[in-house]
């Protein structure tokens, strides 16, 4: 059977207009055998959605097996960690090392490309758009899109200063005080050097970085800090500023480097749900707590 679909609307209902008499467990069955053709595509995504001009072809169990086989389960797609997903966002743990977007060398493996192609493993008309961007040496929480309305309200959010965004850092000696605020101006030139200037500094952007000590030792502190700024580079030379440069970070300060890496994860991220536009927040674990010996409250 075949549809020209006339107005924009979501698969399903579309399925439901097709086939009047058949239930939705049905319809849903006919997605994830892989029947389902758009524009002679499988889809298996039931908001899956549709605008004036495509073309709905239904086809039988063998032509499906034959044509494309259903998509993998996210247990077999081991170089995604994944938090939550819904039909708006996919919210993922991104790991130190690995970049979030390619660059102008156009780097093939970045958590950009990994989210894209296991969105495009439920559907091939799927993607996932950047809405902001980690450090390379950076690990944590990041939110990706699904359609590039939801990637603008939620960017929307972050211009606006309105998403929580905490991380954790553990740093080479303890800060004099407890806690405090870095508030700086920053410029980056045309090689990503980023350096502190005066707010009078053409070019140059505010940055803003609360931080406190969560725990120490007399050679390492655990620092939770919030932004709201989102400047590259930022919260590493604000410790580098603080006297306690974050351990690995051989370019702003640190002298050691134990674990192969620069220690700062972003810990927790919330916003407003694009869809039902509640506060959300997704939160992972510090991965260097346990590899370092500080004696930890519990």
């Amino acid at each position: 059977m075949e549809f020209n679909v006339e107005e924009e609307g979501l698969l399903l209902p579309t399925l439901a207009l097709m086939y009047p008499d058949s239930t939705k467990s049905k319809l849903r069955k006919m997605l994830t055998e892989g029947r389902v053709l758009v524009n002679e595509i499988p889809v298996y995504k039931a908001k899956e959605i549709l605008v004036k001009g495509d073309k709905i072809a239904i086809i039988n169990r063998s032509e499906a097996m034959k044509k494309s086989p259903p998509p993998e389960p996210k247990k077999q797609f081991s170089r995604l960690k994944i938090l939550f997903e819904d039909d708006y966002i996919l919210v993922v743990e991104k790991p130190a090392g690995l970049l979030s977007v390619a660059t102008d060398k156009l780097e093939k493996d970045t958590l950009h490309s990994r989210c894209v192609d296991y969105v495009k493993r439920q559907s091939a008309r799927a993607w996932s758009h950047i809405v902001h961007r980690l450090d390379r040496d950076t690990s944590g929480v990041m939110v990706f899109a699904k359609d590039r309305e939801i990637k603008e309200h939620l960017q929307t959010q972050f211009a606006q200063r309105d998403v929580e965004r905490m991380y954790h850092a553990l740093v080479e000696g303890v800060p004099e005080s407890s806690e405090g605020t870095d508030s700086s101006w920053l410029v980056e030139d045309k090689n990503l050097h980023v350096k502190r200037v005066k707010s009078t500094f053409k070019g140059s952007k505010q940055s803003i970085t609360h931080w406190r000590v969560e725990d120490q030792d007399e050679f390492v502190s655990l620092i939770e800090i919030k932004i709201e700024t989102g400047r590259r580079h930022q919260i590493r030379m604000a410790m580098q500023v603080l006297g306690c440069p974050i351990v690995g970070d051989l370019v702003h300060g640190a002298t050691t480097n134990p674990l192969n890496r620069i220690c700062l994860h972003a810990t927790a991220l919330g916003f407003l749900h694009p869809s039902t536009n509640e506060f959300v927040r997704y939160e992972t674990n510090v991965p260097f707590v346990n590899q370092v010996k500080i004696d930890f409250e519990t």
